[in-house]
């Protein structure tokens, strides 16, 4: 049966990627993508609803949902404060996964980081683990956590920790080596259709590399 889907995060690195990879799925019929600005390029089965209240716009969904994602990021110098930043990494992500389950959804997939941890002594990692730890109160029947390490992609607007970071990671070994945000979105897709190992399941960056070299697509 066609599935109907829902997208936080369509304009992003990994999101406008993934939303991609979902229009071009005979398994997708709709695919509901609320934004603060209107995205472009999109097809017919996407529904785009565009506002600055994110939480409004998830709030005035009424359709069921099968399946649904978050991919939004940011981080403290673009959102402006910590405050915003922690609005736009908990708060948004954790009511998207509130509304996406009244709708009926029954698998979420989330886009953290790399060492996230609420336990964390750095802000960015503990604002990650927080977020984390808010879905996994949610009591979802199938949960996946990504956790890529710097990204690897092309942004509309460049930012320059990554401009700075992303050639010295690529020496990095295991998880800690950055990754193609292509690959990120490619497991999450794979991963929204594949069966259920666990209730919840944690994608380190290494393993996020290698589920997205093993596949054809």
């Amino acid at each position: 049966m066609p599935k109907t889907v829902l997208i936080l995060g369509a304009s992003g690195l990994i999101g406008s990627q993934l939303l991609s990879m979902l229009e071009s799925d005979s398994r997708v019929n709709r695919i509901y993508a609320p934004s603060r600005r209107p995205l472009s390029g999109v097809g017919s089965k996407v529904i785009n609803s565009v506002g600055d209240d994110l939480q409004a716009l998830l709030d005035g969904l009424t359709e069921p949902v099968d399946i649904a994602f978050c991919c939004l990021g940011s981080t403290i110098k673009a959102a402006g404060s910590r405050e915003a930043f922690h609005f736009s990494d908990v708060i948004l992500p954790v009511h998207g996964g509130k509304s996406a389950l009244q709708l009926g959804a029954t698998h979420y997939l989330v886009v953290s980081a790399i060492g996230a941890n609420a336990k964390s002594w750095f802000f960015y990692n503990r604002t990650k683990g927080e977020m984390e730890q808010s879905l996994m109160a949610q009591h979802w029947p199938h949960l996946t956590i990504a956790r890529p390490s710097m990204l690897l992609g092309n942004r509309p607007t460049p930012r320059a920790n990554e401009l700075i970071a992303a050639p010295i990671f690529k020496l990095f070994p295991g998880k800690w080596k950055s990754i193609q945000a292509r690959d990120v979105a490619k497991v999450l897709w794979m991963r929204a259709f594949a069966p259920a190992s666990a209730a919840i399941e944690i994608i380190q960056s290494d393993k996020l590399r290698e589920k997205a070299a093993e596949s054809q697509v």
